[in-house]
């Protein structure tokens, strides 16, 4: 009884999890940049998907997609339409960012960590890291969300617009949470 028990148990975590979805309604993804004089711009992507793969082996990849042609920065109506035209991220001709980590453990949802992976900003696909939060639950992304963050260059993507205006670095800020 006791070795069919183990078998059973070897057999369900060996099985390969369904992919998890964002909730696209509930989670969030955001970025900011400072201007040259210290002031903080905000911006999201309100147009966004992604999903969570379970690999056969136990671990995970995460796959994102964000609109750049939906993008919104706060404040007048017109840093919305710099930073969908062709000097930021010129969403006309790259309507989509993408982001595909690199397979991770499964654990690393709950401890936070490091989250390497592609990035496709712009028609450049470069290697950057994301870094995931501890989580405040036992289960994120249904009881709280997987919150990660991560810093690019503009210039290694070519976001070279405003230069004189904005800093170079730019913030990504995800929460997610998963549609049950």
């Amino acid at each position: 009884m006791r070795a069919a028990a183990g078998l059973l148990l070897a057999t369900a975590l060996a099985a390969p999890v369904a992919a998890q979805d964002f909730d696209t309604s509930r989670s969030r993804i955001e970025f900011d940049v400072r201007t040259r004089m210290g002031m903080l711009v905000r911006g999201q992507f309100p147009r966004h998907a992604g999903r969570v793969e379970a690999l056969s082996d136990g671990r995970r990849r995460v796959h994102v997609r964000l609109s750049a042609a939906d993008v919104v920065v706060a404040g007048p109506a017109r840093y919305t339409a710099l930073a969908r035209g062709p000097q930021l991220f010129d969403a006309a001709n790259h309507p989509w960012i993408e982001f595909v980590s690199d397979p991770y453990p499964a654990e690393l949802a709950r401890t936070g960590g490091a989250l390497p992976g592609r990035l496709r900003l712009r028609g450049v696909e470069r290697a950057e890291r994301f870094v995931l939060a501890p989580a405040a639950c036992a289960r994120p992304g249904h009881d709280c969300p997987v919150v990660a963050q991560g810093r690019v260059s503009r210039d290694d993507y070519g976001l070279d617009g405003w230069r004189w205006a904005l800093a170079d670095r730019v913030r990504f800020r995800l929460h997610v949470l998963f549609a049950d």
